[in-house]
């Protein structure tokens, strides 16, 4: 019969992601039993149907943009399918937004760890709607350098309650906060931007311009940066005043984009919008930095999740799908195939989660600290970079049934570029590895020193060799990704060494640290005539 249906897997469903991923739970362990618990929980509904089903409908509803009511009022609303709500509403029950903000002492000392593994099990569910979680959470960072409206708006923030509603924020149950820093002219030169900021009486300024990308449009308040008469500085902008009106806010238009669909990026323009200065006057970048190297960790723990869901997809398949009279994964180029993805993704979820440890205890360990500011750019950089290839490849396993829509490999696929563009792009986080190393270079003492004691013998030389290119970088900035990308490849070895990864950390050292391995563009050095070769293959137009 032409109906039947015979070789094709079943549905990767039914099963937990969290009793599924032994490095997850190695990284784990020393979780409280509450907290594990809660953590198996969520491992199980990701896979669930009604959790898939959930993280389809959001994607294929994508968010709508209405401008105006029926009667010609201006309402800049943006709806979202009720599929987008329900996940929303279950990431704030977790904690996703604020966990790391909360009193108390549950899980003290491991509260960006914990954070990470709900995360980690989350985005490989769905990460279009994280996006206003990372920016909540990470937009407290930035408040703090004001306390009086850190005091007025976390404990709103905290709730754990999700409150679609269109309230001013003190009427609501729980708020969520983003950020709009991009205009056309300036992109990642935020110092280019031309908002104005003309000041309106004690802490309270206006706003008026406009900002090319402005994610998660419906947060009840966003971090702008605007030109002040001392500079760019930062300001809190709430998106519906007090008395229930509307804040200046006029959204132009949704971005199209290629994926990240569930989650609503918008163009908009502010006219005498009210703000309050977050920081000091003319300290707009500084300000907001806080909040930016929070997010640059959820999008390596993002993007260690999306190539985790993805692998785990194509191995699924394979074990599965019969060829030539035998399961593929049976087939030995396969085998080395899938084992050869499965080290990258065990290495940038291990490095991922490494640097989370880092921010935990930053505050009372001086290598921690040292860590915490000169790898975040690194493990951004180097764990966003490989998840589109490596998903590209899983996609590959799968055939044309991975490229169809229906095949969730198709939305990881488009997913991925996101996290290695936004916060930084990889120049952006190679120049800020440059940054770190000409104004703090005792910083990466104390990280190779970490490095050297944790790869130990099986990496002798490796030390030496990142030592060699920090010199060459320091004269030549065009070797920047070839610093950053070592740099990941040797804490990525290492953090597996002290994991006890055994064969597994072998086998990424012998292959990735033995100067054969490329993940990334850019590796060109000095000796090479890098605009002959630009001019030769796309001849200028003359």
């Amino acid at each position: 019969m032409t109906d039947d249906v015979t070789n094709q897997p079943p549905p990767l469903a039914g099963g937990n992601a969290w009793r599924g991923d032994p490095l997850l739970i190695q990284l784990a362990e020393r979780f409280s039993d509450p907290v594990r618990k809660d953590i198996d929980g969520l491992g199980r509904f990701v896979l669930t149907q009604e959790a898939q089903e959930l993280a389809r409908l959001a994607n294929v509803e994508t968010p709508k943009l209405r401008t105006h009511d029926r009667q010609g009022r201006r309402i800049d609303l943006v709806e979202f399918h009720p599929a987008y709500h329900a996940l929303m509403r279950r990431s704030v029950a977790n904690g996703l937004h604020s966990s790391v903000w909360e009193n108390g002492d549950a899980e003290i000392g491991r509260r960006h760890q914990v954070r990470a593994a709900r995360f980690y099990l989350t985005a490989q569910l769905e990460t279009g709607h994280l996006c206003p979680i990372t920016m909540t959470s990470a937009s407290l960072a930035a408040l703090m350098a004001s306390p009086k409206l850190f005091r007025e708006w976390a404990p709103r923030v905290t709730t754990r309650k999700y409150d679609q509603s269109q309230k001013p924020p003190v009427e609501k149950a729980g708020l969520t906060l983003g950020m709009g820093m991009t205009e056309k002219q300036g992109g990642t030169d935020v110092r280019a931007n031309v908002t104005r900021a003309e000041r309106a009486g004690s802490s309270f300024y206006r706003l008026t311009g406009h900002k090319w990308f402005m994610s998660a449009p419906m947060s009840d308040a966003f971090l702008v940066l605007g030109q002040a008469p001392e500079g760019l500085s930062c300001f809190l902008v709430p998106r519906i005043l007090g008395d229930g009106s509307g804040n200046g806010f006029r959204f132009q238009r949704l971005k199209d984009k290629l994926g990240n669909r569930s989650n609503a990026s918008s163009e908009v323009e502010f006219v005498n919008a009210i703000g309050e200065m977050v920081g000091e006057p003319g300290a707009g970048v500084k300000t907001i930095m806080d909040m930016v190297t929070l997010t640059r960790l959820d999008c390596a723990i993002a993007s260690s999740a999306i190539m985790r869901a993805g692998l785990a997809e194509a191995v699924h398949h394979t074990r599965h799908r019969q060829v030539f009279g035998t399961n593929l994964i049976e087939q030995p180029l396969m085998q080395r195939v899938l084992a050869d993805m499965a080290l990258d993704v065990a290495a940038a979820t291990a490095l991922s989660f490494r640097l989370a440890r880092s921010f935990d205890e930053a505050a009372g360990d001086r290598g921690e600290a040292a860590f915490a500011r000169a790898m975040t750019p690194v493990v951004k950089y180097w764990v966003c970079k490989i998840a589109p290839p490596l998903l590209y490849e899983a996609m590959e396993c799968l055939g044309g049934n991975g490229y169809v829509e229906e095949a969730p490999l198709a939305r990881y696929y488009r997913e991925a570029p996101v996290n290695a563009i936004w916060e930084g792009s990889g120049n952006v986080m190679a120049l800020d590895v440059l940054r770190v190393l000409g104004r703090a270079p005792g910083l990466f003492e104390e990280v190779l020193a970490g490095i050297d004691r944790d790869l130990g013998a099986g990496g002798r030389g490796t030390v030496g060799v990142l030592k060699a290119a920090m010199q060459v970088a320091a004269t030549d900035e065009g070797s920047a990704r070839l610093l950053t990308e070592q740099l990941a490849l040797s804490a990525a070895a290492a953090e597996l060494r002290r994991l006890g990864a055994g064969r597994i950390a072998d086998a990424f050292v012998e292959t990735r640290l033995a100067g054969q391995w490329r993940n990334t563009y850019g590796m060109l050095d000095s000796r090479h005539d890098a605009r002959m070769i630009i001019d030769t293959l796309y001849p200028p137009v003359t």
